[in-house]
Parts: structure tokens; sequence; C-alpha cells
């Protein structure tokens, strides 16, 4: 298994609208939605309680199958059209790791 850590850094003031963003968006409406995707698993979006980087987490079965959705018309609906630059405080950062423990309540 591997998680995306998209790492984005969001104005002052801007938090309430970069919410909404993911808040309102009805995947249900979506012609390519993420959690049909082939090896999608599932899509966490934190907020932060200090600083300005919010934190949006995408777990994938395997690279295989996140790269095959990078180049998906799925990917195109979801990051296509839609610019917001005054909400953004600088770029994001995109990291990309492979979980090698996973451990959960008993």
């Amino acid at each position: 298994m591997i998680v995306v850590c998209n790492r984005i850094p969001v104005a002052k003031g801007q938090e309430a609208e970069f919410e909404k963003l993911f808040l309102e968006r009805d995947d249900s409406k979506r012609k390519h939605p993420v959690g049909k995707s082939p090896g999608f698993i599932r899509n966490d979006v934190l907020r932060p309680i200090q600083g300005e980087t919010y934190v949006v987490m995408a777990y994938w079965e395997s690279r295989e199958h996140f790269d095959a959705w990078t180049n998906s018309e799925s990917f195109k609906e979801a990051h296509g059209g839609r610019s917001r630059p005054e909400i953004f405080a600088g770029k994001p950062n995109l990291e990309i790791h492979e979980v090698i423990k996973t451990v959960t309540a008993s």
C-alpha cells in the first residue's frame, strides 16, 4: 500500500473556501469519481491545528494504481478547470510513501 500526501498551503482567510472544494464535491455527479478507481482505498483531508498547511492523504493499493489514476479521466476531471489561486499561500508539495507497518486499535 502507498500513501500519497499532498501538503497544500492555504492563504489566511481562505480556509473555508478551500474546505468547500472538498466538502461540497458531489462524486455521484462525476463521470469518473476517484472512489471507483481501481486500487483506490480512501482519501483523508486534514485541517491544520497550527499553521496554514492542509494535508490531503490518498491511500492506494499500489504505486501502479496511483500512477494509472494520474493518467486517467478521473484525474483530469478532479483537477481540471477550477483554478482558484487566491486560495493558496504557495505551491503544494506532493509526497509518496510506502506503508511498511500499520498498527490498529485492538
